[in-house]
């Protein structure tokens, strides 16, 4: 009797191919798609700026004074013939570099704090919630400009780094209250008995076990605050408390004597006010998505 051979073909059963994450996160967040790309044009203007920028931001040029924006100048020029669309560019390294490190040191050890308190709870959470107290009890903006006064300035390679600790200290207590929070929620799964049962160290089910199950609310809260971090740096700047003349920056391209040629220059305004709108809303754009993509359940 002859026997029928099975081909491989009708053996192998079809496995379904795990979806990009990149593409995913395009298909189902049109909105956070479109944060990332103006992000992605600020990298780009932060990282390009001497071959984007078609004249020296502080070059000063009397004969170009309150030039209308046109062919030569496309943004116009300042109150001393400087172009404000090569500042705006440059600026953006300003804004980028201030932002990025503020929001990835503050939130980084916000996290930790947070998941110590968290953790061990007891006296160590008492403590902690205390002085988180006290820093939540001032206005962002105040605190900052507390840091400030008090540790002055201290530039090294063109960054100040009393600025970025003004700004990183607010920022602090904020990813520290979402950490512990969600650090109190892991602490009571079994895995954590278990791990604890199995004789780990505090330091080992810490960095093994809480620490990657609060990765999720860390990213979401790092992408929030450089939206905050940006703002800060441009109302420090505003007040002439960060970063100073001659280096571009937006905050301070809308103090001094820039206010008072909104009448006759109000180009010289809108422009960085623009750029230090378009920043903030694509990052808080860019913040809820990535918000409403990694938690579950807002997932269908």
């Amino acid at each position: 009797m002859a026997t029928v051979a099975t081909t491989p073909s009708a053996q192998i059963e079809t496995i379904p191919r795990r979806p990009n994450a990149l593409w995913e996160f395009t298909k189902t967040q049109p909105l956070g798609l479109v944060g990332f790309l103006i992000i992605l044009l600020y990298v780009v203007f932060a990282i390009g700026a001497a071959w984007i920028s078609p004249f020296d931001p502080e070059a000063i040029d009397f004969a170009a004074m309150l030039s209308r924006p046109g062919a030569e100048h496309w943004f116009g020029t300042d109150q001393y013939g400087r172009d404000v669309f090569s500042r705006i560019v440059y600026g953006s390294r300003t804004a980028l570099a201030v932002g990025i490190i503020s929001a990835v040191a503050g939130c980084t050890a916000g996290a930790l704090l947070g998941a110590a308190a968290g953790y061990f709870g007891g006296r160590i959470d008492n403590a902690i919630q205390r002085v988180v107290d006290i820093m939540l009890s001032f206005p962002i903006i105040v605190l900052a400009m507390v840091v400030v006064a008090v540790l002055g300035k201290r530039t090294l390679l063109g960054i100040d780094f009393n600025l970025i600790a003004a700004i990183t200290l607010p920022i602090m207590p904020r990813m520290e209250r979402v950490a512990r929070a969600s650090t109190l929620s892991i602490v009571a799964m079994p895995f954590i008995d278990a791990a604890r049962a199995a004789g780990f160290s505090h330091q080992r089910i810490i960095l093994r076990h809480v620490v990657p199950n609060i990765v999720a609310p860390y990213l979401i809260m790092v992408s929030a605050s450089m939206a905050q971090a940006i703002l800060l740096e441009a109302s420090l700047s505003f007040l002439g408390l960060g970063v100073t003349e001659p280096t571009p920056a937006w905050g301070l391209m809308l103090s001094g004597t820039s206010a008072d040629f909104y009448q006759t220059a109000p180009w010289m305004i809108i422009f960085p006010g623009v750029a230090i709108t378009l920043a903030v809303f694509a990052f808080n754009l860019f913040g809820d998505s990535l918000r409403d993509w990694l938690d579950p359940k807002l997932k269908s």
